[in-house]
């Protein structure tokens, strides 16, 4: 499913998000685990853009964050429309990444 991942300038391990259904399983495990809605992933580049993602039943809202965690926009996507979303070809790429929410090990 996912592998954790130390990435050169991160204090934090990451992990990689290797399919598609694992973007669901890992909202809803932070969902479980926190109390608070999405999650948080990291596309691996020369950005580091951050997005949160909360998944609802009929379709997805994906936040695009800044540094400091504040939203810069939101999109509302169909489940079809979120596989044609930038994370996706993040995910594709081997560059999508998120900070785990229990400790690894």
């Amino acid at each position: 499913m996912y592998t954790a991942t130390h990435l050169a300038g991160r204090a934090a391990p990451l992990l990689t998000v290797q399919a598609p259904e694992d973007i669901e399983f890992l909202v809803k495990e932070s969902e479980v685990l926190t109390g608070q809605s999405g999650r948080t992933f990291v596309i691996a580049g020369a950005d580091w853009l951050t997005y949160r993602v909360h998944w609802h039943p009929i379709g997805l809202k994906v936040e695009r964050l800044n540094a400091a965690g504040q939203i810069l926009s939101t999109r509302h996507l169909l489940p079809r429309e979120f596989l044609r979303h930038s994370l996706m070809e993040a995910l594709a790429a081997g560059q999508l990444f998120t900070p785990p929410v229990r400790r690894l090990g």
